[in-house]
């Protein structure tokens, strides 16, 4: 059973990466420069994510959830996306990254896209 981690995709507000690190020092969060994947494009960054066993956590709800379903379409695993509107409040979207952290397991996950917060 592997706990969650997550990676921020190049877009997403640092704020909530922040926040959930103050909230739950223990949380593991990289961030896609960290590992060389700044300026990747979206099918790099779930590949990544894959063979790490990391959830995506991305504001580009353009790109990105079209990628991981194309993914998906051709036999491809992943560890999961979380979506996350620019406009929605940080408050609840860390709540629920904690609570995804702390609770579930990737298995559960995996192969999913999901918009946060949860409701």
């Amino acid at each position: 059973m592997r706990r969650v981690r997550f990676l921020a995709d190049h877009d997403l507000n640092e704020h909530l990466v922040l926040g959930a690190i103050r909230c739950e020092p223990s949380i593991e969060f990289l961030r896609v420069r960290e590992v060389g994947l700044g300026s990747a494009d979206d099918c790099d960054v779930l590949d990544y994510a894959a063979n790490e066993g990391l959830i995506v956590v991305s504001h580009d709800v353009n790109t990105m959830p079209a990628a991981a379903f194309r993914r998906l379409e051709n036999g491809k695993p992943m560890g999961g996306l979380f979506m996350v509107k620019q406009s929605d409040p940080i408050a609840p979207i860390i709540e629920s990254l904690i609570l995804t952290w702390s609770a579930r397991t990737l298995q559960e996950w995996t192969n999913r896209v999901i918009f946060l917060p949860i409701r």
